[in-house]
């Protein structure tokens, strides 16, 4: 090999160690730039790391499973009790006796979503007044009911209360 080949070949390797010192400065600059992203990106927004903002969504979200299941627990306690509840409810305002004015009487029911209740009656006269209470199951009274009463009762069963079948 002669001095020009050798020096063509010594020319062109340090053009090629020169590009390649090039190209490892950029791939330098490049990985330092990934190594900033990365390390941004790990750090959660208070300058924790990923990891432990991770962790720390985790035990709350735990948490909150366990208030869900109690809260599921409490409202299956109040669809209990609200069944018992007074939901449908009749009034009846009327005037028993000629010699009284106004509607001063009344019969009132207060039934739960079962048509189960009392129907509550008063009547007024000019010396006294007499409350009675008869009770509703299923929305039938086992006693006699007045005309005022059993309408009372049939308003209360036209509303509709929560699980109750249409009347």
């Amino acid at each position: 090999m002669d001095s020009t080949s050798s020096g063509l070949a010594i020319a062109a390797l340090a053009i090629a160690v020169v590009v390649q010192l090039v190209l490892v400065a950029l791939l330098w600059r490049r990985i330092a730039s990934l190594e900033r992203r990365l390390t941004a990106l790990t750090r959660g927004g208070d300058g924790t790391s990923l990891e432990s903002t991770l962790r720390a969504t985790l035990e709350r979200v735990g948490a909150l499973s366990g208030g869900v299941e109690q809260l599921r627990g409490r409202t299956s306690v109040l669809e209990a009790l609200q069944k018992v509840a007074i939901q449908r409810t009749g009034l009846v305002r009327y005037n028993p006796f000629e010699d009284t004015g106004g509607n001063q009487s009344f019969a009132v029911a207060l039934l739960d979503a079962n048509g189960d209740g009392v129907v509550i009656s008063s009547l007024h006269a000019r010396q006294n007044t007499r409350i009675y209470a008869k009770s509703v199951v299923g929305g039938r009274s086992e006693a006699a009911l007045s005309d005022e009463e059993s309408e009372a009762l049939r308003q209360a069963m036209a509303k509709q209360g929560a699980g109750a079948k249409p009347s």
